[in-house]
């Protein structure tokens, strides 16, 4: 049983073919990695910063309110001075 060149042409052509194939879809699988890896490292700088963000939102609240608080402190303390 012997193979002739044309069919042992074909199956080298078929091999080859396959192993590009799988090389570019190994490829594209590490390039989608790496993209999803960059977009996970930016994600998390956004949530840091949403949380900073609350943190200083809470911090001005509690400023104003002590503003607040002083201001009518001095207010009442004018109505009653004069």
């Amino acid at each position: 049983m012997s193979i002739s060149l044309d069919l042992l042409v074909v199956i080298i052509i078929n091999v080859m073919t396959a192993g590009i194939f799988i090389g570019g879809l190994a490829m594209s699988i590490k390039f989608i990695e790496n993209q999803i890896k960059r977009l996970e490292e930016k994600q998390d700088k956004h949530n840091c910063l949403i949380e900073r963000m609350v943190k200083v939102e809470e911090r001005a609240k509690s400023a104003h309110k002590r503003i607040d608080k002083i201001e009518n402190n001095d207010n009442h303390n004018e109505i009653h001075s004069t």
